[in-house]
């Protein structure tokens, strides 16, 4: 189903169709950087991520990591949604794409139309976003969303201090 579209994209809840992407995507580089080994080692894996994840997170509160596939062909480029995380009073902005699709808008695109989305659809008021200090291309992206560095932050059962901005 498509939550909501942009110029370029379509955010679209994931489904088990969807297993050979999320494989990829939360074994490239950048995610194992920045947002940390999933153990996600085979397709069966990727469907219980998917099913733990994001579509817990679609039965639990309506909302969670969405698809963003490219309008033109409907392929998977990455995700962008809203998470609750254990640990944050607020709901969360999440956003992660293939290396072939990084630095060319389309985290900006979907992040700025799922704040919108969050505000004017679902009435979310207040949204933040957790990022490692050492990940500047998501530091700029949030600042350029108009968010602030509210504090440093650790989520429960973690060990690495993240940034806090929020809006």
């Amino acid at each position: 189903m498509t939550i909501l579209s942009t110029e370029r994209l379509h955010l679209t809840e994931l489904h088990t169709e969807d297993a050979a992407f999320i494989f990829r995507l939360v074994n490239s580089p950048g995610w194992l950087a920045n947002i940390g080994d999933r153990n996600v080692r085979n397709l069966t894996d990727a469907v219980r991520y998917m099913q733990n994840g994001p579509m817990q997170g679609y039965a639990d509160h309506g909302f969670g990591l969405w698809a963003m596939r490219l309008r033109s062909d409907n392929t998977p480029i990455g995700l962008c949604g809203l998470i609750r995380r254990p640990g944050l009073e607020d709901v969360d902005l999440g956003y992660a794409l293939l290396p072939d699709y990084e630095r060319q808008g389309y985290a900006f695109e979907s992040a700025s139309a799922t704040l919108a989305f969050a505000r004017q659809t679902l009435g979310i008021a207040r949204i933040v976003a957790i990022t490692l200090p050492s990940n500047q291309g998501s530091i700029r992206l949030l600042e350029k969303l108009g968010m602030q560095l509210e504090k440093t932050i650790r989520l429960p059962n973690e060990d690495v201090d993240l940034l806090q901005f929020g809006v």
